[in-house]
């Protein structure tokens, strides 16, 4: 009897401590602002998996950059553990893998049904590439449309000419450099006095970035050309995720699944709010004019021909998908 009480209490208290080893808290590094819809996203998923795990996995989220790490060197962040977790713009990792420059082609969702529908498609080859990079995609989301924020009205080809503009990644820099501007890669936080003294005189973004960034303390105008929606994902390394137990596995994939809709439904509510915004404190609001627009999908279209001719075949296969 004595026998069978000590091998009860052995079997109890080796059932506590797989529960106790189980217990995982990790850091999750977002890029923007605490009050960005992306960083607020992070927040409602560290929210549910806390809640959908019983507290057993804890995330905690550092905004605004907090951890010191910069966007090109977060996937090789995340690959080697130094981040347990973070939001990634895709594009800017794309010299990594050119899959994940897909969302940010210019002018290949003019909306977000046809975003969403690109997600859709290209997903199966984001997971893959995040495979390789030692880590799982969670989730993704798209920023609302870039367009383009200048001093002067951008009506004609030959506006263009001479644009000092920010871009956020290479397919933005190259669309624009082929209708005859100056892009140039400046880090968010430099932006603003870029702007003040002149270095910079146009960004290619969107409206929630344009209100975030107070721009119209420095530009006047915002032109909707819709040139992307271009995709932040949430990603953890593989070996933090191979840690967890299949049931906290399950409700992290749960949790997933619903911030991925909320963030969705979020970007388009961000982007009529900070149209509004941005109206309301002066900035000039229109649409592309026909030359415009013939110009820039003129270019766009020459683009992606060029580099599928180059491409892989994850690219490719997702391109083929998206047009089916």
């Amino acid at each position: 009897m004595f026998k069978k009480i000590i091998t009860a209490m052995l079997l109890v208290l080796s059932f506590a401590l797989s529960a106790q080893a189980a217990d995982l808290t990790m850091d999750c590094n977002a890029i923007y602002g605490a009050t960005n819809f992306h960083s607020q996203g992070a927040q409602l998923f560290a929210d549910k998996v806390a809640e959908y795990t019983s507290g057993s996995v804890k995330i905690t989220v550092h905004p605004g950059g907090s951890l010191g790490f910069k966007g090109p060197e977060l996937l090789k962040a995340v690959k080697d553990g130094t981040l347990p977790m973070s939001d990634i713009l895709m594009g800017v990792v794309a010299g990594s893998d050119e899959v994940f420059g897909l969302s940010s082609m210019p002018l290949l969702a003019k909306d977000y049904a046809e975003a969403k529908k690109l997600y859709e498609a290209a997903k199966p080859y984001y997971e893959k590439a995040c495979r390789k990079w030692n880590q799982v995609l969670l989730y993704a989301a798209p920023w609302p449309p870039s367009g383009l924020f200048t001093q002067k009205p951008l009506k004609t080809a030959a506006d263009f000419k001479g644009l000092k503009t920010r871009t956020y990644d290479k397919n933005g820099a190259e669309l624009l450099k082929s209708v005859g501007a100056s892009p140039m890669s400046l880090p968010w936080g430099e932006l603003y006095s870029a702007l003040q003294t002149g270095l910079a005189d146009s960004v290619l973004t969107s409206a929630v970035s344009g209100k975030d960034g107070k721009f119209w303390e420095t530009l006047k105008y915002f032109t909707k050309i819709n040139y992307a929606f271009p995709l932040n994902m949430m990603v953890i390394n593989k070996d933090y995720w191979d840690a967890m137990t299949p049931p906290q596995k399950k409700a992290m994939l749960k949790a997933a699944a619903e911030v991925e809709v909320h963030q969705w439904e979020q970007s388009n509510k961000s982007n009529e709010e900070s149209l509004k915004a941005l109206g309301d404190n002066g900035i000039i609001i229109s649409a592309p004019t026909k030359e415009v627009s013939d110009l820039l999908a003129g270019k766009a279209k020459t683009m992606l021909d060029e580099t599928l001719k180059g491409a892989k075949k994850g690219f490719k296969a997702a391109i083929k998908a998206y047009e089916k």
